[in-house]
């Protein structure tokens, strides 16, 4: 779930509780250990609060203990106590006199435990804590009816953190006397029905709903919000009250992983900023209003029983007024939808439009002149749509100066307009991966514009620094493709045969990732690439690697699905004490000729990824993990002579006695008339 900036208290209190002073339990005679005005109780075991020697502790950790019971005098002796965690002990209840002595109590972190059990004493508690501004009820399975008693008269209180609960209905009673009440965590519930739960909430700023059940939010009409996500739910609609006059403080919207249907009704006078709405099911349908081809179709929408305050509600479904004011949008997410074109006016209402995800949707074409994209754009990224043609002229193309990052790939582009990435002065990554778009040659390039090639050039572009040209049926690339250029990253992979020797010369500088998997290169010179940490050689058929690669700094290697069967001792040694990670699975490796492994497996700081799944091959041609290759029988070149020896020699003197005994088994006359003319020859007596 992404969370775009916002503070951890958001997500939940626990996580931050776990991490401030995430330290065992310290076998000393006192069971905490002391820093300044802190004492830290975690892992010791504890089945009740330690008694405090000290008057002046101001925060106190008990997480990971035993502890069932917080008992009227558990924490007489701690005075000045203005934060206590209990997180992940067994705590059923909290007696009601628990906190007369903690008057100055702010933070009490009580994530994962078993209040459901004692929750009526325990509301008993805590409205004794005149000050408490954070609370933590975490993961310990509140209902209803239990959250809300818990609740009652906790005026101070600013944080709420109730994730992980199984809270199934809020209404008007869930919050009703939090009046100071500014952030509010409800994810991961049961949540399916809201009715007036934050009418009383007029501070709230930051509500999480995520990962519940909501179908649907309409009348939502919370002006003082400022973030809201209810992304991983069932909504099919997001309306907003479209007759208030009031403007809306809501900046970040995230309706992410929900069913919306349509583009979300927004209010009419809004501040909104960041607008998340990827994996839904987003179309537009203005083609629906055209009587002459749909004669049955409507073209309004209506909704009855939105809420008991205001009639039934009736949309244009393709009326600009239909988005809400979008004047200050900067980012839009509308990845894994079904967007097969943009209304008219749709990206001109978005004049400070910074970023627009709309990978996974249904575009078959994309024009950036009559769409009329903002100077502002940094990020586009329309991969993996139905793109056959993108239509910009001159002046679009100077307007996008400030664009960064392009991604087209995964579409069915074989052409792209002249001149599309050498006018954009600021872009720095491009990604074309998957399209069937060549590389211009240099007389290409010198044509007039009269006679367009279907080519891409981005020679000169010295801002260009990541470039994706994965599955595009390249054979060859220019000497002169990269002229000038200062690349870090370069994916060629999934382009077999492609001949890249003399055009990547040129980046040897500046060259950090290099992708050249599944290209069926044998061997590469890599002696000047010095700056080269990442290069992947995997499904290349490799008998062994190129010796030149013992010369680079490389961190990662990739060299899955090859055909090596070992590696030189020197050039093991030499890439062992440089890389970070490395990857071995695919190979028909020699059980017997291990000696570079031992090398690998002996630098505690190289992750061999997928240990257990590299296999090799002994003498009989059978397979093992190359873990256990020293647990088999292996010869060296002078003994195998004298193995063949005594490998045949018992099998030879085994056939020659079978031979013989069923030779005298099935003719014993040949015997009888052998013994009688060796030995009973006639003599003369």
């Amino acid at each position: 779930m992404p969370v775009h900036g916002v503070p951890l208290i958001l997500l939940c209190l626990s996580p931050m509780w776990r991490i401030l002073i995430a330290v065992s339990c310290p076998r000393q005679h006192t069971p905490c250990q002391l820093a300044e005005r802190t004492a830290v109780c975690n892992n010791c075991k504890l089945s009740n609060v330690p008694e405090s020697h000290r008057s002046d502790i101001e925060t106190l950790q008990l997480d990971y203990n035993d502890i069932e019971t917080l008992q009227d005098t558990s924490l007489q002796s701690y005075p000045s106590l203005k934060s206590l965690s209990i997180a992940f002990n067994r705590l059923v209840r909290i007696e009601s006199n628990t906190f007369e002595s903690s008057k100055l109590l702010e933070r009490l972190n009580l994530t994962n435990n078993n209040l459901n059990i004692g929750y009526q004493e325990t509301g008993l508690a805590l409205r004794k804590l005149p000050g408490i501004r954070i609370l933590d009820l975490s993961e310990n399975k509140l209902d209803n009816e239990m959250a809300s008693l818990l609740l009652q008269n906790l005026t101070s209180l600013e944080h709420l953190c109730l994730s992980g609960n199984i809270l199934r209905r809020l209404d008007e009673n869930s919050f009703r006397d939090l009046h100071q009440l500014k952030d509010l965590d409800l994810q991961r519930n049961i949540i399916f029905e809201i009715d007036g739960a934050f009418d009383s909430n007029a501070q709230l700023q930051r509500l999480n709903l995520a990962f519940n059940y909501l179908p649907c939010l309409t009348d939502f009409h919370m002006t003082q919000l400022v973030f809201l996500n209810v992304s991983h739910n069932a909504i099919e609609w997001f309306i907003s009250r479209q007759e208030l006059d009031s403007t809306f403080h809501l900046e970040t919207l995230d309706l992410s992983n929900n069913k919306l249907l349509f583009f979300p009704f927004l209010p009419s006078k809004g501040n909104l900023r960041n607008l998340y709405l990827s994996h839904n099911i987003v179309s537009f349908y203005k083609h629906l209003a055209d009587n002459v081809s749909y004669p049955n179709s409507t073209s309004t929408v209506e909704f009855f029983n939105v809420n008991q305050y205001s009639s039934n509600v009736t949309a244009q479904l393709w009326n600009d007024d239909l988005f809400g004011d979008v004047s200050a949008l900067k980012v839009l997410d509308l990845r894994g939808n079904q967007v097969t074109y943009f209304p008219e006016g749709f990206i001109k209402n978005m004049p400070f439009l910074s970023s627009l995800h709309m990978s996974s949707n249904c575009l078959e074409t994309l024009n950036l002149t009559s769409e009329q994209f903002s100077g502002t754009l940094s990020e586009l990224d329309i991969s993996n749509n139905r793109l056959s043609q993108i239509f910009a002229d001159e002046s679009t193309l100077a307007s996008l100066g400030n664009l960064t990052y392009f991604n087209l790939s995964l579409n069915g582009l074989t052409e792209l307009p002249f001149g599309l990435f050498s006018s954009l002065q600021s872009i720095r990554s491009v990604d074309i991966s998957y399209n069937n778009v060549n590389i211009c040659l240099s007389n290409d390039v010198e044509m007039s514009t009269d006679a367009i090639p279907a080519c891409v050039d981005w020679r000169n572009i010295v801002s260009l620094r990541q470039l994706y040209l994965k599955g595009c049926h390249l054979k060859a690339i220019p000497s002169t493709a990269f002229t000038a250029l200062s690349l870090t990253h370069l994916e060629l992979s999934d382009n077999p045969g492609l001949v890249v020797q003399n055009s990547l010369q040129s980046l040897s500088r500046t060259l950090q990732h290099l992708g050249l998997g599944n290209t069926q290169i044998q061997d590469l010179d890599f002696s000047d690439f010095q700056s080269l940490k990442y290069l992947n050689l995997s499904r290349n058929s490799l008998a062994h690697l190129p010796p030149s690669l013992q010369n680079t700094d490389l961190k990662v290697l990739d060299l899955r699905d090859n055909k090596l069967s070992t590696m030189p001792s020197g050039q093991a040694s030499a890439l062992a004490s440089k890389l970070q990670t490395v990857f071995l699975t695919g190979n028909p490796f020699n059980c017997c000729q291990t000696e570079w492994f031992r090398t690998f497996e002996t630098i505690e700081t190289l992750n061999i990824v997928e240990l257990s799944k590299i296999k090799c091959e002994d003498l009989f041609q059978v397979t093992h993990s190359i873990e256990n290759s020293q647990s088999f029988l292996c010869l060296e070149t002078r003994d195998t002579i004298l193995f063949y020896i005594l490998l045949f020699v018992p099998v030879f003197v085994s056939l020659l006695g079978i031979s013989v005994i069923i030779l005298l088994t099935f003719k014993p006359k040949m015997l009888q008339k052998s013994i009688k003319k060796k030995y009973l020859k006639p003599t003369s007596y």
